[in-house]
């Protein structure tokens, strides 16, 4: 793959071209030349006005490969994943878990040659139950990343303790979902407001809080170094930040809808803004959003979940959660004033180092990894131009602004 990319703003911490603008040339897929002025026969792009970026890493991404493809499966999930700038993907164990290295095994070696990267991540216990634990050093040896339940958050404190204790014998990094289920219960929103209103019983701020402080004494007491995923309330990320601040190693991350929308979006019954965690508050949404500037919170994730619009297109109550965002993550976020360089920093760089995965550095002599977009442009999002095989998005129909114009990766190039 030849490409020469034309008077771009190069936005990359790491990179010694950061905040410049210049010309990108690629030859087979890596970076030849960052320099003004560069003459090339090779096809051009011109980057006017445009960003370049390392391309965007997902800490949490769900396709159905390994038994619920009729959702998601790799080919549709990693197109939808390059449309949307994506050029690495951690997949969680939710459709099929993946508690040994076979599943392991079975998802890397059938994602090799594509321009996404895919990462599986195993399981914490057996088959998800929350009883044993996993394969889990087994399932590092065949390149599982990082362990965690999925959706399903660890109720045994003995069980998460000991998973936290038998990862340190090889650097394994255990994510947590934060929820505790017997506060939770069956509630399908957040408590408040807008709970009272629609007549629903809610899931207090509390489920969540009481989760995340209870694995952050688990690792303080064993030592470890703990990921939490998709924190959403305001004292979630303050404990967060509280622990920073005694020298835990404790990271996490936040989904881009919960930047954006509030629980009154719910007010029509819609579900397609049934997600799990709930739409939060506006007081929510500013703490995430300043615990991001203050770097509280390490990552953004899409938290991409597709589904059958059998599972959707139902009563609220029985509806699934989730909706996919690969394609629309960037112009959710956007939506929420962050600058594009702590958006880079958030879903580019933070979320490989959380992993120890090599960074993608804008730079010469390195492999083009990159993701070229147009904050401002704005496009149709629609069935047509959806890459995902699901269709279930709030954002469905609606014309978004800031717009990937080129992911590339693996000497690939997809363009939209």
């Amino acid at each position: 793959m030849n490409l020469l990319i034309t008077s771009a703003t190069i936005i990359d911490p790491n990179s010694p071209f950061h905040q410049q603008k210049a010309d990108i040339l690629i030859e087979n897929g890596v970076i030849k030349q960052i320099a003004a002025g560069i003459t090339s026969d090779h096809e051009k792009f011109d980057g006017t006005g445009k960003y370049v970026s390392p391309g965007f890493f997902d800490l949490n991404c769900n396709i159905g490969e390994l038994g619920k493809e009729t959702k998601e499966d790799l080919e549709t999930g990693t197109r939808a994943a390059a449309a949307g700038g994506f050029t690495g993907l951690a997949l969680m164990p939710n459709a099929n878990a993946v508690h040994s290295k076979t599943e392991v095994e079975y998802l890397v070696n059938k994602a090799k040659n594509n321009l996404v990267d895919v990462y599986p991540l195993g399981t914490i216990s057996q088959k998800r139950e929350g009883k044993d634990l996993a394969e889990m050093y087994d399932m590092h040896l065949s390149g599982a990343k990082a362990f965690t339940d999925g959706n399903r958050p660890v109720q045994d404190a003995g069980l998460m303790e000991r998973a936290l204790l038998y990862a340190q014998g090889f650097d394994g990094l255990v994510f947590s979902y934060p929820e505790d289920t017997a506060i939770a219960g069956k509630a399908k929103v957040h408590e408040g407001e807008v709970s009272t209103l629609l007549g629903m019983k809610g899931i207090p701020s509390l489920a969540e809080e009481l989760m995340i402080a209870r694995d952050l004494y688990l690792a303080e007491y064993t030592g470890s170094p703990i990921h939490f995923s998709t924190i959403s309330t305001k004292r979630s990320a303050e404990l967060i930040g509280e622990a920073k601040k005694k020298g835990l190693k404790v990271t996490c991350d936040v989904a881009a809808h919960h930047l954006t929308l509030t629980d009154e979006a719910l007010v029509g019954f819609d579900s397609q803004y049934k997600v799990k965690p709930p739409l939060r508050t506006q007081s929510d949404v500013d703490a995430l959003i300043a615990g991001l500037n203050d770097d509280t919170i390490d990552a953004i994730v899409s938290q991409h979940t597709p589904h059958e619009v059998e599972f959707k297109d139902v009563e609220f109550e029985i509806a699934e959660y989730g909706m996919i965002s690969l394609q629309t993550a960037l112009s959710t976020i956007l939506r929420s004033g962050l600058a594009y360089e702590k958006i880079v920093q958030k879903m580019a760089v933070a979320p490989r180092q959380i992993l120890g995965i090599e960074a993608a550095v804008i730079n010469e002599g390195q492999k083009a990894n990159l993701v070229i977009a147009d904050t401002a442009s704005e496009w149709a999002y629609n069935k047509e131009g959806n890459m995902s095989r699901s269709y279930n998005s709030p954002f469905m129909g609606q014309t978004l602004t800031g717009k990937v114009l080129l992911t590339c990766n693996n000497n690939q190039v997809f363009k939209s």
